[in-house]
């Protein structure tokens, strides 16, 4: 059987991976429909209609604006991605590139390196867009900015401590032996040996990012009005709770349901990829 036909295989009877790729199905899904179609605008404000309880025409009613609550949500999930996407983009474009340089040249490189991850760790994503909030302004930008900040030491953490292993692989000893310099050595050998391990960080890293998204809509620093936001819906229900409780119950049972699935599917990609791990447990 080969390789591809193998793997398909295992991940069809991993259940983890299975009900993670299906809810993050689900989320690109949402996100790839709103697309193109969303039952109602989800800009159009209808004060006459606010408040309404999930019917046939809105499916799970509408918000204090009147607007319909599938549509947003449908809107947010693209919006979430977004962020994600990018944030994560930044984090594993940066962070795999100082990790690959901190294990290439070690000495004071990769020393200076990991003393700036410690030191960009001190600044959470939620505090690193608080400060950037301060000087340029609450909006979508600096939300990315600041989560795509805090996963470059994450990425250069797990690329560093990889690559330092296959460094010391016979293979690599053997590139050396060969002539190869150190960034051939790191294109040929080391990027594609520890590309398993990135690849599961960065599905990790996307549900995290999704997360502090909603977390700082909720407080009003990442996505501004009118566009639509799961947190920001969190946000603007919590003081209808007993009025409408189904107004906080649709977001956040949207945001649990996509880290859930990111997470799963990351832990079922562990697995899958080093099934070492999954015999030890």
């Amino acid at each position: 059987m080969s390789q591809p036909h193998s793997f398909m295989a295992r991940a069809l009877t991993h259940r983890s991976f299975v009900i993670g790729a299906v809810l993050t199905l689900l989320l690109l899904g949402a996100a790839a429909l709103s697309l193109v179609w969303t039952p109602w605008s989800p800009y159009e404000i209808d004060m006459a209609a606010k408040l309404q309880m999930p019917d046939a025409q809105h499916w799970l009613g509408t918000d204090p604006f009147g607007r319909d609550v599938t549509s947003l949500l449908l809107v947010g999930a693209r919006n979430s991605i977004l962020v994600g996407v990018i944030a994560v983009g930044i984090g594993l474009t940066a962070g795999t590139a100082l990790g690959l340089l901190a294990a290439a040249r070690r000495g004071w490189v990769e020393e200076l390196i990991m003393r700036l991850a410690d030191f960009t760790f001190a600044f959470p994503a939620i505090l690193s867009a608080i400060m950037m909030t301060a000087v340029f302004g609450a909006g979508i930008v600096n939300s990315i900015t600041a989560i795509g900040i805090f996963n470059i030491p994450t990425f250069a953490r797990i690329t560093r401590a990889s690559a330092n292993a296959i460094w010391s692989r016979e293979f690599v000893l053997a590139a050396r032996a060969c002539g190869k310099g150190p960034w051939r050595i790191t294109i040929e050998h080391i990027l594609p040996n520890i590309s398993s391990a990135l690849i599961v960080q960065a599905t990790i890293q996307f549900a995290l990012a999704i997360l502090a998204e909603a977390a700082l809509s909720y407080l009003g620093l990442g996505t501004q009005p009118p566009q639509p936001s799961w947190g920001r819906m969190l946000a603007e229900a919590q003081t209808l709770l007993f009025q409408a409780p189904l107004l906080a119950v649709f977001p956040g049972i949207a945001i649990a349901m996509a880290v859930l699935g990111l997470n799963l599917a990351g832990d079922g990609l562990r697995d899958l990829l080093d099934p070492r791990l999954a015999r030890k447990r």
